[in-house]
């Protein structure tokens, strides 16, 4: 650990044991072992877009609670969103690329420390709430844990109606449940993060990452505050929305094609086998002229192409779960220690 102030620093002792919420199944942890953070294992990455209004306060926050360590991304802003941050103390960068998605990548290939908290710099999420989900990170051995919005009295009704559908399609294709993977605020694990693929370049980029925390990794999420928004919003509700959809279907079709496999197969089956027996209902009540032949044999296509989806989903569940296996042996026997990483 590179904890410069060690009474900021809390020791935890795990036992061995079964994890709850992974995205794949329970995998048991290791025998009994100590794990220790401290506030200087964190980044702060901001990804900013002319805040100047909120970010001077949001940094304030975070340096209250013990938090030294903030990195500002900036997209290139046109007011005096920078010069502010750099003013209260942060380290100011430019992101590569353009959109929150680029930013929030930046900011994880430039994160030095274990752990990598990204938080809008709009005044939104209340900084009080890292501590906990770094504890509940280490503690469980979390790869990212996503701050999810308790009280949504300060989030626009048409946008957590788009909230609530995102969380079910993703819980859906996923199979898993989240309640908020649009929230602006998670803490993630560095190694996982620096192994995530980021292609999106706008809001969605947080449904990217959950999916794939889901996929390879564990994932918790703790209740967070959400306050109201300083300054005016940048988010194109419907556009983002679709944005976020879409890449949810991407990123399920990358990483669990067993849902969408079995979608696709009974949509096939299921009118395969409605035709099937009606057409074999009609021809043995009422005779060899009720039936078609024709139909007949367009039912029973449906129902052969419907079963080999079914057996295609089997067969891609069976190696996404060989897949977690050996991705959870390897990240045991780096955890153990005969695998030396960086810090």
């Amino acid at each position: 650990m590179n904890a410069t102030n060690p009474t900021d620093g809390k020791t935890f002792h795990i036992d061995s044991g079964k994890v709850e919420g992974d995205g794949m199944g329970s995998e048991a942890l290791p025998t009994e072992r100590a794990a220790t953070y401290f506030k200087d294992d964190v980044t702060v990455v901001i990804p900013t877009l002319n805040e100047e209004k909120a970010i001077g306060k949001v940094i304030q926050e975070i340096r209250e609670q013990g938090f030294k360590n903030i990195l500002v991304v900036d997209g290139y802003s046109s007011d005096q969103t920078a010069e502010i941050a750099r003013k209260a103390g942060a380290r100011v960068v430019y992101q590569s690329g353009n959109g929150k998605g680029m930013a929030v990548k930046t900011g994880i290939e430039l994160a030095k420390t274990p752990w990598i908290l990204v938080m809008d710099g709009d005044g939104t999420y209340d900084p009080g709430s890292i501590e906990k989900m770094l504890e509940v990170a280490v503690e469980r051995g979390r790869d990212e844990v996503i701050g999810y919005r308790v009280d949504q009295e300060n989030i626009p009704a048409l946008h957590r109606f788009g909230n609530r559908v995102v969380s079910g399609l993703i819980s859906l294709l996923m199979g898993y449940r989240v309640k908020d993977p649009c929230s602006g605020i998670y803490l993630l694990n560095r190694d996982f993060a620096r192994q995530c693929e980021i292609t999106s370049t706008g809001f969605d980029v947080e449904a990217e990452i959950v999916c794939q925390a889901i996929t390879h990794g564990r994932v918790a999420e703790v209740p967070v505050r959400y306050r109201k928004r300083i300054g005016e919003s940048k988010l194109k509700t419907w556009r983002a929305g679709l944005s976020i959809v879409l890449t949810a279907v991407k990123i399920s079709w990358l990483y669990n094609p067993v849902f969408l496999m079995g979608a696709l197969a009974s949509l096939l089956a299921i009118p395969g086998i409605v035709l099937t027996l009606w057409q074999l209902y009609l021809r043995y009540v009422y005779g060899a002229v009720a039936w078609s032949m024709e139909v007949s044999w367009l039912g029973l296509f449906l129902l052969v192409v419907g079963m080999q989806g079914f057996m295609l989903a089997i067969l891609a569940l069976m190696l996404k779960r060989m897949e977690r296996r050996i991705v959870q042996s390897l990240k045991n026997f780096s955890g153990s220690g005969r695998i030396g990483t960086d810090s």
